[in-house]
């Protein structure tokens, strides 16, 4: 999310610090060219509107123009606004109330309601160790109250059972019954979607948020949408009344305008973005952390939650071991491929790094498929034990059997070994880097002077 205004904007900056001094004509062309940068990012006209007027008044104060470093200063006062915009801080779900706290999720058809509503279920079970009861609404899809049952086990998450012929209001009902009796935390009601705003739509959520008292109303909305989003938002906000919003599909969304603009618009928080396909995939919505990514700053708090949550101390400390021994056999390279994959892929590590531009565009360049990384594990898999520990035993036969037994071809296996030797070229450099050089110059210094 946020690939082409991160781009645009990093380019605006680029030019204003090779400036030095700045007058005000040159601050304005700057803001004017943010301008145009952050419509084209599908953000809101009135808020691109109020947004540059801020930052104008701001930044061509005298404090700045007077400055040793006017562009710095130029930049910090819209990543200041941008987090303004964006909702100041991060906005936890409610769970402040007597147990079962009821949770509604509200949404179109298609917006990826259902699956959001397991996603949450499982982080409120495995983080906040609550105990979860799903429950489905929709009766105008009877595939939709299957679905929600199985994506519950998958998530281990228990789900009410349906009873034909119930309307959403009883349902609601009987889910917070079934709660209290049960000694349930919190309550997810999946209500039914339509594929547009009707008055059906918005009289069913009301009717069912009056019945149980919801504590949130959450609004689950498709990034992909752009400026639909926020219509969306504003109708749910005006007849619903929101407590929040989800955004999903914001690992497709490059633009990033929907989010940039419903927290202005609706006065509504963010509080949880849909990053992947992957029941876990749900993370909250931090404005400050998102500021870093569009300005090009990278999240390396971000970054260092996602290495808690997936990394194994004990392999990571073995394989710190074996780098500063210079060694780094298809073992250490399986286990980086698995790493990198429950991280989010390269790309989605390079985008929580900062000062990686550089990187990021030669990732790029290299057109790499993140399902080749599937591709890898799976040729490394069908290598014996011997020729992962030991490379120099692979020739052209044994490369045959092994495209074989991965279902590739051997283009593919040639490949992985020149990624395999350019790893152990730089892992064998890195190894000979003292600590103090490595807290010293950071990743992305090291990683392009290796490179």
């Amino acid at each position: 999310m946020f690939d082409s205004l991160t781009d645009r904007l990093g380019g605006i900056f680029d030019q204003l610090k090779r400036r030095g001094a700045l007058g005000e004509a040159d601050v304005s062309a700057a803001l004017r060219e943010v301008r145009v940068a952050l419509l084209e990012a599908d953000v809101a006209l009135p808020v691109v509107k109020d947004f540059i007027a801020q930052v104008h008044e701001q930044a061509i104060g005298a404090e700045v123009l007077r400055s040793i470093t006017p562009a710095q200063l130029v930049i910090k006062i819209v990543h200041d606004h941008l987090i303004a915009m964006l909702g100041d801080a991060a906005a936890e779900i409610n769970l402040a109330a007597s147990p079962p706290v009821p949770i509604l999720m509200v949404g179109l058809q298609g917006s990826g309601k259902t699956t959001t509503t397991a996603k949450l279920g499982l982080r409120l079970r495995s983080r906040e160790k609550k105990k979860v009861l799903l429950a489905a609404l929709d009766t105008q899809r009877p595939a939709a109250q299957e679905q929600l049952r199985v994506l519950g086990e998958q998530a281990e998450i228990a789900t009410l059972p349906v009873i034909a012929g119930q309307l959403p209001v009883d349902i609601a009902k009987r889910a917070l019954e079934a709660g209290r009796l049960q000694g349930y935390d919190a309550i997810l009601l999946d209500t039914a979607g339509r594929l547009h705003v009707d008055e059906a739509l918005m009289a069913e959520a009301a009717a069912v948020r009056q019945a149980v008292a919801a504590v949130e109303v959450l609004l689950v909305a498709d990034a992909l949408t752009g400026q639909d989003a926020v219509k969306v938002a504003e109708s749910f906000q005006a007849r619903v009344g929101l407590t929040g919003i989800v955004l999903t599909r914001i690992d497709g969304d490059a633009r990033g305008g929907a989010a940039l603009s419903m927290r202005a618009v609706t006065g509504c928080p963010i509080k949880l973005l849909g990053t992947g396909e992957q029941i876990d995939a749900l993370e909250v919505f931090h404005p400050e952390r998102i500021a870093q990514r569009i300005l090009g700053m990278g999240d390396v708090v971000s970054l260092i939650e996602k290495a808690t949550e997936t990394i194994d101390r004990d392999e990571a400390m073995k394989l710190e071991v074996k780098f500063r021994k210079g060694v780094f056999d298809f073992d250490d390279l399986a286990q980086q491929i698995r790493q990198m994959r429950r991280m989010g892929g390269a790309e989605g590590l390079m985008a929580l790094l900062p000062g990686i531009a550089k990187v990021k565009r030669q990732l790029a360049d290299a057109r790499i498929d993140e399902r080749a990384l599937a591709r890898q594990e799976a040729i490394i898999r069908s290598m014996t034990p011997a020729e992962r520990s030991n490379a120099k035993l692979i020739n052209g036969s044994r490369k045959r059997r092994i495209a074989a037994g991965s279902g590739t071809a051997v283009p593919d296996v040639n490949r992985l070994f020149k990624q395999y030797k350019q790893m152990a070229m730089t892992m064998k450099k890195m190894g000979k880097l003292d600590e103090k050089t490595l807290r010293r110059q950071g990743l992305s210094n090291i990683l392009q002077r290796l490179s």
